[in-house]
């Protein structure tokens, strides 16, 4: 658990003013002293994150955050920063000062918290400097909330086990394959061997199905596009290849129409997206015409090289489809345009290295300034004319 990927991890975000105690209680709930502590105002300037093993719900992000209503001279930059956390936010930890009347600011975040349909736990830190008065009066306003001191390390366990609440209420990550196949299936997965291949060992998207046929009982066997062929001779009664969207049109001629077809891509689309939407954005492709602007999110950045799949490749099928120039512009990670009401269309990654959040948030972004959002082995799967046979195992 501790190799898995923060895409695959629930991300729990720690918001609060500054000097509210939001490094201490983070430090906490990481068993590590990560996040500097100090009582100067604006001591976070820049996120700060680590993955922890959460028995028994599994692997979770924290991340800490700078804190609100920072006045120092890069403050606002800071802020802006912690805001943009929201699109990503799994579950959120709101830490207030025990003393500080002023709960604008909460109030504030509240909203953005129901905007975004994060759920949150409101910790009210620093009990260790209030009378009991102070803690009454508290506690009557705010029942909810959870009473701790870091200072103290005084009931940071009750944090923890509110979070497994709410975390094991989250909905559940749907597998890759497992739910599509029963146990027992055979899976051919083809690995083409390029210039994009890492030496020495598989690409995540190709590591996490392996893991995944083996988790819900499913035989896999792993080829190369080049001896494909001969392996659909060898392995009798497949029930499903899965392919590099690259090499799609090879490898649909290849394999018998009895046999179920699709890409990583695809089946990453589902599970960390919404493929359906991928696939109705399609039509925004069909729509395409030379100097339309399009969005191309990658969720890594990496060495591009002449077979890249996101900077060469798909811009040349495009432009070879609607037969001219388009405009690309490109973003990566959990970068995103702020403003893409001027695109014609946004086609995403396969998003194996961010969380399903954080994809969901840009597609209801899309849905909302009715701009197409679709992805790469969707569009790929299209512009080789074998879409139609790759989405059947979503059926």
């Amino acid at each position: 658990m501790n190799n898995t990927p923060r895409g695959n991890r629930k991300h729990v975000v720690l918001y609060g003013k500054t000097n509210s105690g939001k490094s201490s209680l983070f430090n906490k709930l990481c068993n590590s002293n990560i996040s500097i502590v100090s009582e100067i105002e604006g001591t976070t300037t820049d996120p700060v994150s680590k993955g922890v093993e959460f028995i028994p719900v599994g692997p979770v992000l924290y991340i800490d955050t700078a804190g609100l209503e920072d006045n120092t001279v890069l403050g606002g930059v800071r802020v802006n920063k912690t805001l943009n956390l929201l699109k990503r936010t799994d579950i959120a930890l709101y830490i207030i000062d025990g003393k500080d009347k002023d709960l604008s600011s909460f109030n504030k975040m509240k909203k953005e918290f129901k905007k975004y349909n994060i759920p949150y736990l409101l910790v009210i830190n620093k009990v260790d400097t209030l009378e009991n008065g102070e803690i009454k009066e508290l506690k009557k306003a705010y029942g909810n909330g959870i009473f701790i001191s870091t200072k103290e390390d005084s009931d940071i366990e009750e944090v923890k086990e509110k979070l497994i609440e709410l975390i094991e209420k989250e909905e559940e990550e749907l597998p890759l394959i497992g739910d599509l196949l029963p146990y027992g299936s055979k899976v051919i997965l083809v690995v083409p061997i390029d210039s994009e291949a890492p030496k020495g060992r598989l690409i995540l998207p190709q590591v996490q199905c392996i893991r995944d046929c083996l988790d819900h009982g499913i035989k896999s066997y792993v080829v190369r596009d080049t001896e494909l062929k001969e392996a659909l001779e060898e392995v009798k009664d497949v029930n499903l290849v899965i392919t590099d969207s690259q090499a799609f049109k090879f490898v649909d001629e290849i394999v018998p129409k009895d046999i179920m077809l699709t890409s990583f891509s695809m089946l990453f689309a589902r599970q960390k997206g919404d493929i359906n939407e991928f696939i109705n954005g399609v039509w925004g492709v069909r729509n395409l015409k030379p100097g339309d602007k399009v969005l191309i999110s990658e969720s890594c950045s990496h060495n591009v090289s002449h077979e890249d799949i996101g900077r060469v490749k798909i811009p040349t099928l495009l432009e070879k489809y609607v037969g001219g120039k388009l405009d690309f512009e490109f973003k990566i990670g959990y970068d995103f345009a702020e403003d893409i009401g001027n695109y014609k269309l946004i086609i995403h990654c396969g998003g194996c290295m961010i969380n399903r959040k954080t994809i969901l948030n840009r597609i209801n972004v899309c849905k909302e300034r009715k701009v197409y959002i679709t992805n790469y082995g969707v569009l790929l799967s299209f512009l080789t004319n074998t879409l139609e046979r790759s989405k059947v195992i979503f059926n």
